[in-house]
């Protein structure tokens, strides 16, 4: 009988992260799930901290891969459960509870996110983002929240026949796939998203680098310019601007207006146009 859910686990060389990560897996209160580690072919200790687990772990694999998201891939296509969490090596559950407090509920939703503590060397911060902002106001992600931000794939649970469907992440980029797998899942193609206000997972700050934000803002922008026509791109690169400077006078709520005026400024006809962009950007 398939699982409710299957948690995967990329590692490369971080035996210690591995090590919290699997610990905050199997000591969950909730039991309907399984776990997939997938390790690329490490050569610190992982595969000695993954057989000390063995036994709690439904499968596991250590072997060269292509990077981030071919190891992902390879989780996704072992994968049974009904949906997918992405736990990679040194992100931790944020509690033991915490799968049985946000599975406690059935949903319709495909996709459901919730919220992530970013863990830095001197204090830690709650991630609610623009997914709980459009949940309160009864609304969905829109093009400009993938725009500015993203949701955070350790914080959310993906159902599984989505990848099926919608195909697995894209191997040509090493940074941003998940960004837009989701741009296409929920912006174009109008996958449904539950926000629930509980705080899944944190994730570790020290390992942001600025060559890894400099690469993820290049990928991005890649993808952006072939997706959106010159005009809508240079609209939307201004109200960023004007956003990010309310932002920093007056937080989310006096930069919210400026968001809604954007997503307001594209119609139905230029939202066409970037699906059928997206169609040629695939082939």
């Amino acid at each position: 009988m398939n699982k409710q859910l299957s948690i995967i686990t990329i590692n490369f060389n971080d035996a210690a992260g591995l090590q919290k990560t699997i610990e905050s897996v199997i000591s969950q209160t909730f039991s309907d799930f399984e776990y997939i580690i997938i390790d690329g072919s490490s050569t610190d200790s992982s595969v000695n901290v993954i057989k000390q687990y063995e036994n709690r772990i439904t499968y596991w694999t250590s072997e060269p891969d292509k990077g981030v998201y071919n190891a992902m891939n390879k989780g996704i296509l072992q994968a049974k459960g009904e949906y997918c969490l992405f736990l990679n090596s040194g992100d931790t559950l944020y509690s033991e509870t915490v799968l049985e407090k946000v599975f406690n509920t059935n949903y319709s939703e495909e996709i459901i996110t919730g919220n992530f503590l970013k863990q830095y060397p001197k204090k830690a911060i709650v991630d609610k983002g623009h997914a709980y902002h459009r949940a309160k106001e009864g609304k969905s992600l829109t093009l400009f929240d993938f725009f500015i931000s993203n949701i955070p794939h350790q914080a959310t649970f993906i159902k599984r026949k989505l990848f099926d469907k919608y195909g697995l992440y894209d191997e040509n980029y090493k940074i941003v796939s998940d960004w837009l797998f989701f741009l296409k899942t929920i912006v174009l193609e109008g996958v449904k998203v539950k926000y629930v206000d509980t705080t899944i997972a944190r994730f570790n700050m020290d390992g942001i680098s600025n060559l890894n934000m400099t690469l993820h803002m290049q990928e991005r922008r890649k993808i952006l310019e072939k997706l959106l026509q010159p005009a809508i791109l240079a609209d939307y690169d201004y109200f960023e601007k004007i956003d990010a400077d309310f932002h920093k006078l007056f937080k989310y709520k006096g930069s919210y207006c400026f968001g809604r005026l954007i997503n307001k400024a594209i119609t139905l006809y230029e939202l066409i146009l970037i699906k059928c962009k997206f169609r040629k950007f695939q082939s």
